[in-house]
């Protein structure tokens, strides 16, 4: 009777270990997913030529002539 408890508590903590693990990987990929995603939209932000900047450098040299 006692060892079957014991080994029911035991089956229920190395399954409650098991589920902790594996949330905390989730979250893990789920973090690096998000981190991927903003590096991607930071460097298309980059490429992208800043158009105000161009009207800018435009106007100013339109203004120097």
């Amino acid at each position: 009777m006692v060892i079957e408890i014991l080994k029911e508590t035991l089956l229920t903590t190395t399954f409650q270990k098991r589920q902790k693990e594996m949330k905390r990987m989730e979250k893990q990929r789920m973090k690096a997913e998000r981190r991927a995603q903003r590096k991607l939209e930071k460097q298309a932000q980059s490429d992208q030529p800043d158009r105000i900047e161009e009207k800018t450098t435009e106007e100013a040299l339109s203004e120097e002539v």
